[in-house]
């Protein structure tokens, strides 16, 4: 008897059913499918059985393409992106890593929005954004999150936001009551943007590490100002570093240290409002001596001017004036160009106006410091490299 079933769901597809011959309809409204027996293949002369196969010489050959990026042999996972705060510093990184800067489009709609694109892709890539918080602030702040959340949609491996100048670090702790601590918010703004690493140069104050929720990279940019000191001819025995806060003693210390372990002095002083400082004695000799005041910004210049003020009245020979961040909120100029000082040192962290620059300016480049540590975690190796890895900071 021929075998038979019945299905109403699972039934095979009717124009195929039709074709073979093998679809009727009942009056349940059921597929009834009636199969065929097949006979079983026979030995032919005692040969065993087999189907039939073509002519293997009549075969065409198939060949698939291979798919080529014609930049693969140029292929790298390390992508690095500039905003619009420093692209000079930059490129300047991006040259010393021998790469070129990725293409992204960072433009302001008409009512102030930011808007981000990357114009390559970098899914799977290690991906460093450069971008300080510098003046204006807010603007660079949201644009570097921006970036960040756009790297994050499009598939990046790792985003790591290389910061030179963190904006927002003085507000660390609550020195009154009913005061925020905007870096510590800033910290978990970054953080949840997507970003799974910081590098940060020079933070006003190191426990502001532990506001992130992510590594981060602290670099230092003094040993920067070290080599270009140790360059100059100045006797090690005319130099007295000099902190202009008792906030700064530690930093100080670490670069008189480090500094042919020259002596150290001590502005004190009493801060009666934001931006004002009043001297108010020195704590250490800097007569007849080469002067040199470290600080990790300058702002309105107005703690390290009277600190130059009051050295001079205390008989030192000259004064140099030292920092990473250059703020230069004014009248900074003004101060840091009155005759103070025999020259005022900073970095390129954050990026200086024409128009803010004084014949007593001279300005270092970091570019070398933050490209090594940048290839050093993108290679997975230590960035505790000498000399920029510590400054026996404690």
């Amino acid at each position: 008897m021929p075998l038979s079933y019945s299905t109403a769901a699972a039934a095979p597809s009717p124009l195929a059913a039709r074709s073979r011959g093998l679809l009727r309809s009942s009056r349940s409204g059921s597929v009834v499918v009636r199969c065929k027996k097949i006979d079983q293949l026979r030995a032919v002369n005692g040969a065993p059985p087999y189907a039939p196969m073509p002519n293997r010489s009549l075969l065409t050959p198939v060949t698939l393409p291979i798919i080529q990026d014609a930049n693969i042999k140029n292929d790298t996972r390390l992508r690095i992106f500039s905003g619009t705060a420093n692209p000079s510093l930059s490129q300047e990184i991006a040259s010393y890593l021998g790469l070129e800067l990725g293409k992204i489009n960072i433009k302001r709609f008409a009512d102030g929005e930011i808007y981000v694109q990357l114009q390559e892709s970098v899914r799977g890539c290690d991906v460093f954004l450069v971008q300080p918080t510098c003046p204006p602030a807010n603007e660079n702040l949201m644009e570097l999150l921006i970036m960040v959340d756009a790297c994050r949609r499009a598939s990046a491996k790792n985003i790591t936001a290389v910061i030179p100048y963190f904006g927002y670090a003085r507000a660390d702790r609550k020195s009154q009551g009913r005061e925020s601590i905007a870096a510590k918010l800033v910290a978990n703004m970054i953080t949840e943007a997507g970003a799974n690493r910081v590098l940060i140069c020079d933070l006003h104050s190191s426990q502001a590490m532990g506001y992130f929720d992510i590594p981060v990279d602290h670099v230092y940019g003094q040993p920067v100002i070290l080599d270009y000191l140790a360059s100059k001819t100045i006797c090690s025995n005319d130099l007295v570093v000099v902190s202009p806060d008792v906030g700064g003693v530690a930093r100080a210390r670490a670069f008189a240290k480090k500094l042919s372990d020259a002596p150290l002095a001590i502005v004190d002083k009493r801060r009666h409002g934001h931006n004002v400082a009043e001297v108010m004695n020195l704590i250490g000799d800097v007569r007849g001596k080469v002067a040199v005041m470290m600080d990790d910004m300058i702002d309105t210049a107005g703690t390290i001017a009277k600190g130059a003020e009051l050295l001079h009245q205390e008989g030192a020979r000259e004064v140099y004036a030292c920092c990473t961040h250059a703020v230069f909120s004014p009248p900074a100029i003004e101060r840091l160009s009155s005759g103070l000082f025999q020259e005022v040192i900073i970095t390129n962290t954050i990026p200086l106006k024409e128009d803010k620059s004084f014949p007593q300016l001279t300005i270092l480049s970091v570019a070398n410091l933050l490209g090594e540590t940048i290839w050093r975690v993108h290679d997975d190796c230590s960035v505790g490299h000498e000399p920029y890895s510590s400054l026996d900071i404690d």
